[in-house]
C-alpha cells in the first residue's frame, strides 16, 4: 500500500471514528502517529489536499460543519455502509494500516491465508477493464482434470478466503466459476467482447449463498438458531435477505430468502447441532440425508 494512501485511510478513520472533528484535534491525533507522522504535526494545506484526493478517488466527501466550531465529518457515510467493495477496501486497508503501526506485535496477531491464486487476480482486472478475453490452464479439483479455456471475465467474487471468477466459456451458454487458486497459467489475449448491458453482479448473487449456482430456484426457507448461537447469527448474518421473525428464548426462527445450493447446505451443516431447518421439507430431508452420511463414516467406533 503506498504512504499516500494509507495516510487518506487514516485519516478517513478517524473522521468516522469520531464522528465530527475540529482540525486542531485532528492534528495533534496525526503528531501522536509516529509511524505515520514522525511526530511532525499536519499542515492544513496538506489536509485540505487529502480531502480532495479522497474525494476523487474514493468518493468519500469529508465536509465542514461551520456553526458550533469548525468541525469536519464525512457528508456521505451511507455511501461507505451500502456500498460493500468500498466498505471492504476501507476495512481491509485500515487493517493493513493497524498491523503495519503495530509489528512488535507479529507474534501475537494471526490472520487467515488466501491461497496463490491472488497471483491472478491483478492481470484479470486488468482483462476486465478493458472486455479482454483470457486464456488459461485450468485443473479441475471435481474431475482432476487440466484444461485450456477461452473465458470472458465477467466478475471476481471472494468466498470463504477464496477468490473466484465469473465467466463465459468459450462454446458455453452458461456461466462458469473458475477458483484463482486452480489457475496454472493465464494470458490476456487481444481478442475483446461485450458485457451484456443488462448484467448485474450484484443481481446475478442477490439469492445465491456462496458462488455456486447449479439452477435453483430461490425460496423462503426457516432456520432455527438454538441457545446462544441465535446471538452469532444475528451479529453476523448468512445472508442479506435473513431477518429474525421470532425469539422465544431457548432458540429462534430466522427466515431467508435465497437457492438452497451446495455452498449453502455446506454452511448449514458448519453449524452443526446449532441450527435447524424448518422448512421447506426438501432442504431439511437434504440436510437429513447429509447429516446421515456423515454418521455412517463413524458407525464402527
Amino acid at each position: 500500500m503506498s504512504r499516500r494512501l494509507k495516510q487518506h485511510i487514516w485519516l478517513i478513520n478517524i473522521i468516522r471514528r469520531h464522528r465530527k472533528i475540529s482540525f486542531k484535534d485532528l492534528s495533534a491525533l496525526w503528531e501522536c502517529n509516529k509511524d505515520m507522522s514522525d511526530y511532525k504535526p499536519l499542515h492544513r494545506g496538506t489536509f485540505n489536499r487529502w480531502r480532495t484526493d479522497i474525494r476523487l478517488k474514493l468518493g468519500i466527501d469529508i465536509g465542514c460543519q461551520t456553526t458550533g466550531g469548525y468541525l469536519y465529518y464525512i457528508t456521505n457515510p451511507d455511501d461507505i455502509d451500502d456500498d460493500k467493495l468500498r466498505r471492504w477496501m476501507i476495512d481491509t486497508f485500515s487493517v493493513g494500516n493497524l498491523v503495519e503501526e503495530n509489528l512488535s506485535l507479529k507474534n501475537r496477531i494471526i490472520v487467515e491465508e488466501i491461497p496463490s491464486g491472488l497471483l491472478y487476480l491483478t492481470p484479470i482486472m486488468e482483462a476486465m477493464k478493458g472486455n479482454k478475453v483470457l486464456e488459461m490452464t485450468y485443473t479441475s479439483f471435481r474431475t482432476g482434470d487440466t484444461l485450456s479455456v477461452v473465458v470472458e471475465p465477467y466478475c471476481v467474487k471472494l468466498f470463504e478466503c477464496r477468490w473466484y471468477l465469473l465467466a463465459k466459456t468459450a462454446g458455453k451458454t452458461m456461466l462458469g466459476i473458475y477458483c484463482l487458486d486452480r489457475i496454472q497459467s493465464l494470458t490476456i489475449l487481444e481478442d475483446t467482447f461485450n458485457l451484456p448491458k443488462n448484467f448485474s453482479t450484484a443481481r446475478y448473487f442477490e439469492t445465491m449463498y456462496g458462488i455456486v449456482s447449479e439452477n435453483v430456484k430461490p425460496q423462503k426457507i426457516v432456520l432455527r438458531a438454538y441457545k446462544q448461537h441465535k446471538h452469532y447469527i444475528r451479529s453476523l448474518p448468512i445472508h442479506h435477505s435473513q431477518r429474525l421473525t421470532e425469539d422465544y428464548g431457548e432458540y429462534a426462527d430466522f427466515e431467508l430468502y435465497l437457492a438452497p445450493t451446495f455452498d449453502f447446505i455446506m454452511r448449514l451443516l458448519h453449524d452443526g447441532a446449532w441450527v435447524e431447518v424448518i422448512s421447506p421439507a426438501p432442504l431439511r430431508m437434504a440436510m437429513k440425508g447429509w447429516i446421515s452420511d456423515m454418521s455412517d463414516h463413524y458407525e464402527e467406533d
